[in-house]
């Protein structure tokens, strides 16, 4: 059996995106498919986050974020395929 290919992303979604539970569902998605990383508000009411796993995992992620909880509004998703990230072992949630 062959490993999974591996997929990092870094994103930023914009929108009604704060206060409305964003990065607790976003841990909650993640967790649940077994994906490292982290999400965080940032000032300007975005929400930012980097996730990494197999391909198939992060690309379900991916199509959650641009769906959000019941009261978000995701206007806009910036998307980063990158490399390499340093994620820590669970999908945390940053202040």
């Amino acid at each position: 059996m062959s490993e999974p290919i591996l997929r990092f992303i870094k994103a930023r979604v914009h929108g009604k995106v704060q206060g409305v539970f964003y990065r607790v569902t976003t841990q909650e998605q993640a967790m649940k498919l077994g994906l490292k990383g982290f999400v965080m508000n940032l000032p300007d009411g975005s929400v930012y986050f980097e996730a990494g796993g197999s391909n198939e995992l992060v690309e379900q992620l991916i199509t959650w974020c641009y769906i959000g909880p019941p009261h978000a509004i995701v206007l806009e998703v910036d998307l980063e395929e990158v490399e390499y990230l340093e994620l820590p072992e669970r999908f945390e949630i940053r202040q």
